[in-house]
């Protein structure tokens, strides 16, 4: 542990239409919807008066959208390290179309034919793990649901897989750090600052 690091800030993009239908949303690049605008910009509300050391983005326009209409834009580093999980054959389906074809299938578990396998996506995330490690101050951190969840399963010193245990919603904030030297949670999937916005139609 580097005792100069405070906390890493894990934001989810905002809303897309894929995201809204359930469909995996991997290399496809699709925007935000207006909704998923309006929450990124409400995310950025959540951050506001927060200090980073350094701010990552995927490289995926839902993730650098939301992290320019959070106010981050400007400051923010792409690291195709924090792309989203590749789904290859699995790309633009939703899981229970998937099932219908394979019903014991598993993202976590199984990875996507054509794609990646929860093993490559850990390697990525292991890569994005050892540089928060040397990195001093806090971190903020733009990127997609399943690849931060398999981020923090890595944080942890868990196995990739654990991440199907960690749900994220879109445009919500979750911040690992330490306790007692030891890598911990210190919130998950906050999504307080969308409180207005989840009660419209």
């Amino acid at each position: 542990m580097n005792g100069t690091i405070s906390s890493i800030y894990l934001a989810r993009h905002g809303e897309t239409a894929w995201s809204v239908t359930g469909q995996h949303t991997g290399l496809t690049d699709l925007p935000l919807t207006a909704r998923g605008e309006r929450n990124a910009k409400r995310l950025g509300e959540r951050l506001h008066g927060l200090t980073f050391s350094k701010v990552l983005t995927s490289p995926s326009q839902r993730a650098r959208r939301t992290c320019q209409l959070s106010g981050f834009g400007a400051a923010a580093q792409v690291d195709r390290d924090l792309s989203e999980w590749n789904y290859g054959d699995y790309e633009g389906r939703r899981t229970v179309e998937i099932h219908a074809e394979r019903p014991d299938w598993q993202l976590f578990r199984d990875g996507c034919p054509g794609g990646e396998s929860p093993k490559q996506v850990g390697a990525r995330a292991d890569r994005i793990v050892s540089c928060l490690r040397a990195a001093r101050g806090d971190v903020l951190i733009f990127s997609s649901g399943h690849f931060l969840r398999v981020l923090a399963a890595r944080w942890l010193g868990l196995e990739p897989a654990d991440g199907r245990l960690l749900i994220l919603s879109t445009a919500s904030l979750s911040i690992v750090g330490y306790e007692n030297n030891q890598p911990a949670i210190r919130l998950w999937n906050d999504t307080s600052h969308l409180d207005g916005e989840i009660k419209e139609k």
